[in-house]
């Protein structure tokens, strides 16, 4: 969606970042009657913070076995935060973050252990030590996850990967818009910030963007998108079994594209590309 970054209280006159409150209402005087200043821009990540210290203070320092009673209410607080994550903040394309991975791959993995029948004291000590550090954006390196998550691991990349392509597309149809051309030929550096996606409504462009010729980028981008579709379908194929180094291989593949499509540098494409034409990611 198209929203303005920053907002004015009618009531006060303070102004706040919508994007950084993510609210309406006026941090100051608390009233509801706000408007919008400035122009819009694309928006698709919400104003959450992850915060998994209730949820540590309830499993404690359990080491055998995980707790069955406030799980439900683990996995909801982690399906609501990824629910509401997105990539494009204020038209800006950001990288596919590690807190986000991180709360991906512990709600798969959170349900996965339900499903185990006999864990392991290894099963348990990792799905803990994601828990104590997911939302510091820690994961257990890939070598350390146990063979019993590696499904954890490469769904969280699936479904993660699928979420961050659907708002690269997005912000490529935006730099894609009618008259973003025009828009571009009012920037007065080839070398500076290139902002692109003029609104319907004449209000200014909705995306931006750094490096020359942003529209010389599309075109390339969308094709590596679709070899990053590819790939993701082959290890959603396995149920995301599949040795956790590929899984994570997949996600840098996602992040250099969204690199490449802020930059333009071609190095950057050249290196995805290498990335989802080999053998093994």
């Amino acid at each position: 969606m198209k929203v303005r970054g920053e907002r004015e209280c009618r009531a006060c006159g303070a102004r706040w970042s919508y994007y950084e409150v993510g609210s309406v209402e006026c941090p100051d005087c608390g009233s509801l009657v706000s408007v919008g200043v400035g122009a819009r821009s694309t928006h698709t990540d919400a104003a959450i913070t992850l915060d998994l210290s209730a949820h540590r203070a309830r499993f404690g320092d359990a080491r055998a076995t995980l707790p069955t009673a406030g799980v439900d209410d683990l996995k909801s607080d982690l399906r609501e935060y990824t629910r509401k994550r997105g990539f494009i903040r204020g038209g800006e394309l950001r990288p596919l973050d590690d807190t986000y991975l991180a709360a991906r791959e512990l709600l798969e993995a959170v349900d996965l252990y339900d499903r185990l029948r006999d864990p392991a004291d290894r099963d348990s000590e990792y799905l803990l030590t994601l828990l104590g550090e997911a939302d510091a954006g820690e994961r257990p390196p890939a070598g350390s996850v146990p063979d019993a998550f590696h499904e954890a691991r490469g769904m969280a990349a699936v479904h993660a990967v699928d979420d961050y392509r659907s708002d690269v597309l997005a912000f490529l149809d935006e730099l894609e818009a009618p008259d973003a051309e025009e828009a571009n030929a009012n920037q007065p550096d080839a070398g500076a910030e290139n902002e692109l996606g003029t609104n319907a409504d004449g209000e200014g462009p909705s995306v931006s963007v750094t490096g020359d010729d942003p529209h010389a980028r599309i075109d390339p981008a969308r094709a590596l998108l679709e070899r990053l579709r590819d790939r993701t379908k082959r290890v959603e194929a396995f149920s995301g079994d599949v040795p956790p180094a590929e899984a994570d291989a997949l996600v840098d593949a996602a992040d250099g594209l969204g690199e490449y499509v802020r930059t333009g540098e071609e190095r950057v494409a050249g290196r995805v590309r290498s990335q989802l034409t080999a053998d093994e990611l």
